[in-house]
């Protein structure tokens, strides 16, 4: 059962990076729309990410010349091969139609690494929010570290815990959140207006009343 689930969550993810292909080559956004405001954080990737597709391209080449006395061994890693860089170029692709999304009309903030993280925090639950450029990361109970490129330039601390989801499933509870921007002085500034507007408007009214 858990092979069948896992299968199931690795073909998933796999759909989801295709979709993240084309909404990047047709230059759109993932969960963007009126009103929000996005905030990258794969710019400090693509370097990285593009080396790493021109290797595979590099070793596709390699082998292609290689195995040419053998077709079918030849068919069969030229299709790895090229799905790889496809794979690669897609991963990227995720994290740039991906981005982070702050709604201040849900008053939500929606912090996102490419089909990997997805976790919405409530505003209201931001007790601080600061600039913090951090190169390494210890794990911790309650605290989720959202690393681009094995760095993370913003840490929110929560007046409550927020459920995170993991890849396969899992489920924890975290207070402290530590995540990449590509602009964190901008995305500080933008989530403090924020909070002070959320804190302005106070509670709902009740609808009886």
């Amino acid at each position: 059962m858990r092979a069948v689930r896992g299968g199931w969550v690795l073909a998933r993810h796999e759909l989801r990076l295709m979709v993240s292909l084309v909404l990047w080559l047709a230059r759109r956004t993932h969960g963007v729309g009126g009103g929000t405001t996005p905030f990258g954080y794969a710019r400090g990737q693509g370097a990285i990410m593009f080396g790493f597709a021109f290797v595979c391209v590099v070793e596709t080449v390699v082998l292609s010349v290689l195995l040419l006395d053998w077709p079918t061994v030849h068919a069969v890693v030229l299709f790895l091969d090229v799905y790889t860089v496809v794979f690669v170029v897609a991963l990227h692709a995720a994290g740039v139609v991906r981005p982070h999304v702050l709604d201040p009309d849900s008053g939500t903030l929606r912090i996102r690494r490419a089909v990997h993280v997805d976790l919405r925090i409530p505003l209201e639950r931001i007790a601080s929010v600061r600039r913090e450029l951090r190169m390494s990361h210890e794990r911790a109970d309650g605290e989720l570290n959202v690393e681009v490129g094995s760095q993370t330039t913003v840490t929110l601390e929560l007046t409550e815990p927020v459920t995170h989801v993991a890849f396969f499933g899992r489920r924890r509870e975290v207070r402290v959140v530590r995540f990449h921007a590509d602009e964190p002085d901008a995305l500080v500034r933008a989530l403090t207006t924020g909070r002070r507007a959320d804190r302005a408007q106070g509670p709902a009214p009740y609808p009886g009343g």
